[in-house]
C-alpha cells in the first residue's frame, strides 16, 4: 500500500491544494491544514473559540450548506491564500489582516438563505479539523471504486476533502485498521475512528453543483454514511507521495 495523493485545505471548506509532502509533529495535523475557518453570522463561540481554539463546523461556512464552495481551489504563496472559483476571478489575500477582500469574493457564492460569512478565525498548528481531536483524514482508492461501482458513475476524490489517499488496499479494508497503528513514510500514525460523511459529498467539484447521491449509495450498499478514517500521528516524520503504510 502506498501514497497516492496528498492534500490539505487552508481555510476550511474554502479551497483544497494538492502536496508532494510533508513533515508532520506528533499530535499535530497536516502544516496549515484547515489552519482557518470562516465563521458565520448565527456561530455560538465563546471568547476562547474566538481567540483560536477548535470549534465544531457547525459555527462555519462549509460546504454541506453552500455547494458552489466545494468548486474553491486554494494554495498557499507565503502569508497569502489564493483562491479559484470557476464563478470568480482569483483572489489573492492575506486571511490574517483585512477579511473584506475575502468576504466580497466569497458573497456570490453563499447562499443568501443562510447566515453570510462573518470572519475568518485561525488555530495555529491545531486546525479546525472535523474531529475534536487533530487529526488526518485517510482514504483508500479501492473503497472509492467500489462507491462508484455502486452509484454507477465516476466520483471525483475532491468530494472527500481527504488529506491522504492509499493505493493498494482491499476495499474498506481502512475500517479494519481502527486502533491499529501504521507507519507511512517516517511517522507513525493510528487510526482512531470511522469518517461519517454529509451532504457535501454530494457535490460536484469541478462545478460546485449537487448531482450524486453519495450519502444513498453508501446506505443502500453498505448500511452507512462512513468514507474514510481519522488518524492521529503518534510519532514524527516525513511522508510523500509514493511512502508505504505499512501496518503494525
Amino acid at each position: 500500500m502506498r501514497v497516492d495523493a496528498i492534500w490539505r485545505h487552508p481555510i476550511k471548506a474554502h479551497g483544497r491544494e494538492a502536496l508532494a509532502a510533508f513533515d508532520i509533529a506528533a499530535g499535530a495535523t497536516i502544516p496549515l491544514d484547515r489552519e482557518w475557518a470562516v465563521v458565520h453570522e448565527a456561530a455560538r463561540m465563546g471568547p476562547t473559540e474566538q481567540a483560536g481554539d477548535w470549534a465544531p463546523c457547525a459555527n462555519f461556512n462549509r460546504g454541506a450548506k453552500t455547494p458552489a464552495l466545494m468548486a474553491v481551489t486554494a494554495r498557499m504563496a507565503g502569508d497569502h491564500v489564493i483562491l479559484s472559483h470557476p464563478d470568480r476571478p482569483d483572489l489573492i489575500f492575506d486571511p490574517d489582516e483585512d477579511n473584506r477582500p475575502f468576504l466580497d469574493w466569497i458573497a456570490p457564492l453563499s447562499d443568501p438563505s443562510r447566515a453570510r460569512p462573518s470572519h475568518i478565525v485561525r488555530a495555529r498548528g491545531r486546525g479546525y479539523t472535523d474531529s475534536p481531536f487533530a487529526s488526518i483524514s485517510l482514504h483508500s482508492i479501492a473503497s472509492l471504486t467500489a462507491l462508484e461501482t455502486r452509484i454507477g458513475r465516476s466520483l471525483s476524490r475532491d468530494r472527500f476533502r481527504g488529506n491522504l489517499w492509499i493505493d493498494g488496499a482491499e476495499p474498506w479494508a481502512e475500517f479494519d485498521w481502527i486502533g491499529r497503528e501504521m507507519t507511512i513514510g517516517t511517522a507513525t500514525f493510528r487510526a482512531e475512528e470511522r469518517i461519517t460523511r454529509c451532504r457535501a459529498t454530494m457535490t460536484d467539484p469541478e462545478t460546485g453543483h449537487v448531482d450524486a447521491d453519495t450519502l444513498g449509495a453508501l446506505e443502500a450498499g453498505w448500511g452507512h454514511r462512513d468514507f474514510g478514517v481519522y488518524l492521529t500521528c503518534t510519532a514524527p516524520g516525513h511522508v510523500a507521495r509514493g511512502d508505504a503504510l505499512v501496518l503494525r
